[in-house]
């Protein structure tokens, strides 16, 4: 098979009905051993049930996180309160040197109880950038000791069953991601 057929079958794979970036069957399942903003350890398999959209960032972001997590909630909002109930969202923090349990969980209080804040140490989440391809590093301390932190700005969303489903970029039209969250939560989409 050539190259380019390999490449218009992969494309045939994307489903139609979906707005945004469709990656079911191109990145792995949700999975990951992590640090709960409660301070315990926590599997991906804990949030099974729920829809879940996953993002990566840290508390101290000055731009990129709060708007996407604002930007999350008022989503949530529109979806109205028995979307809520399905939808979740996980908040990685890649900067755990400064993002402890109770940091996390003042943070994601901000946004509601569909927000939990999660992070590892470097191997744990060393781990989970590799399985969805993203990267995060840290800029140089400041005279006051302070860093920036780079993280990729797109949020996953996996469905109840912890399969992947949607890349949303931050440039996704609102009514298209909302579209797509509908869908992701619906019962036509329930196990």
């Amino acid at each position: 098979m050539g190259v380019l057929s390999f490449v218009a079958l992969l494309a045939g794979c994307s489903d139609p009905g979906w707005h945004t970036k469709d990656i079911s069957g191109l990145m792995p399942p949700l999975e990951f051993q992590l640090m709960s903003e409660s301070g315990e350890a926590v599997e991906a398999q804990a949030f099974r049930g729920h829809a879940t959209l996953l993002f990566f960032g840290f508390t101290h972001c000055h731009d990129i996180c709060p708007a996407t997590m604002a930007h999350l909630d008022s989503l949530l909002d529109e979806l109205g309160e028995e979307a809520r109930d399905d939808l979740q969202v996980l908040f990685v923090s890649v900067d755990p040197a400064r993002d402890d349990a109770e940091t996390l969980r003042e943070y994601t209080a901000n946004f509601g109880p569909e927000f939990v804040g999660l992070t590892g140490n470097e191997e744990q989440l060393d781990a989970l950038t590799r399985r969805y391809r993203v990267t995060y590093g840290y800029g140089e301390k400041d005279s006051e000791g302070h860093y920036m932190v780079s993280h990729p700005s797109a949020v996953f969303a996996f469905d109840r069953n912890g399969e992947a489903q949607l890349l949303i970029r931050q440039d996704d039209p609102r009514e298209e991601v909302l579209s797509d969250l509908r869908r992701l939560v619906s019962d036509d989409n329930r196990s």
